[in-house]
């Protein structure tokens, strides 16, 4: 695949608290660190985003042990938006958990985008929050740039990248995404729902060494 002074890659949430013995632990995730470093080389336009969570975040378990006794973990509750996951705290703001992983290596990165930083919502999406409205300014960016390919890889595959491949596409961006650099966190069904909702957004997924 030839790439083109339009393409941008945007690398997600490579943080350390999805990592291996992180927080919110993403089986595997450190081993793409290395593949996207290289790929990240092949770019001239390259992207990151950084979640980036107050305390008390809406999508912490223990912010809702008092109006849900057994709130858990990775259990689906209902907000003022819709459905929302329970997840463990993590990458909270001006944390270690919070940081980029110390081998991420892109040093001509142009553009650092935080996200569910707002503390009554949450973000998947680099493009939008999780209300589906309220938007990040990725897309004004991206538009102003000129960039209207993007390639998605980093964590997690079945939340973060998924969202934001859906969100991208339909903003009017053409997005694709590196299966083999990113890694799912594998909830029930979640990768077979996320390559449907890929398949039926017509967005591809494509390996590494396809570029």
């Amino acid at each position: 695949m030839q790439l083109q002074p339009t393409d941008a890659l945007l690398v997600i949430d490579v943080q350390n608290d999805f990592m291996p013995g992180g927080a919110l632990a993403v089986e595997d995730g450190d081993a793409i660190v290395p593949r996207i470093n290289t790929l990240a080389k092949k770019f001239d336009h390259v992207i990151l985003t950084q979640d980036w969570h107050p305390t008390q975040h809406i999508s912490f378990a223990t912010t809702h042990t008092a109006t849900h006794a057994n709130a858990q973990p990775f259990e689906t509750i209902q907000v003022h938006y819709g459905p929302q996951t329970l997840w463990p705290e993590h990458v909270v703001q001006h944390t270690e958990g919070a940081a980029f992983h110390p081998d991420l290596h892109i040093p001509h990165a142009e553009l650092i985008l935080r996200k569910g930083f707002r503390r009554h919502i949450d973000s998947y999406s680099a493009f939008l929050e999780n209300d589906h409205r309220t938007p990040s300014g990725l897309a004004g960016y991206l538009r102003e740039r000129n960039l209207t390919r993007l390639f998605l890889c980093g964590l997690a595959y079945d939340f973060c990248v998924r969202y934001s491949a859906i969100d991208g596409q339909n903003l009017g961006f053409e997005t694709i995404v590196i299966e083999d650099a990113t890694r799912p966190v594998n909830l029930p069904n979640s990768v077979a729902e996320t390559n449907l909702a890929l398949a039926n957004a017509k967005i591809r997924r494509i390996q590494s060494t396809d570029i």
